[in-house]
């Protein structure tokens, strides 16, 4: 029963998370801003998300359910290369349309 009560708060948070991505990607006014709620959320939500699974999982089977740890190391490593790629690639074409871009971080 507690388990269950744990998993359905989980899910609650990922749902929460997802939902403030959205308005992120709604209302934010750029591209650039625009990835940065969905980023920053999709880490919150997939690791509440995976947590409510080992935890159902486990309470279910008895013994500890680590193959969801796989997908989530396996999205660790994804969700933030794709995210700089895209990135890369937005400012690219920013360039290339002779937008105004945010400058280079090193600042000189």
């Amino acid at each position: 029963m507690i388990a269950e009560a744990v998993v359905a708060l989980l899910l609650l948070a990922s749902g929460a998370a997802a939902l403030v991505a959205a308005l992120g990607l709604w209302r934010l006014p750029d591209f650039f801003l625009r990835m940065h709620a969905p980023a920053v959320c999709y880490t919150l939500g997939s690791w509440t998300l995976a947590l409510a699974s080992v935890i159902h999982f486990t309470a279910g089977t008895g013994q500890l359910a680590l193959h969801v740890w796989l997908i989530i190391v396996i999205q660790a490593i994804t969700a933030p290369v794709t995210t700089v790629l895209l990135s890369r690639a937005g400012l690219f074409r920013a360039r290339q349309a002779r937008e105004a871009v945010p400058g280079p971080l090193g600042g000189d």
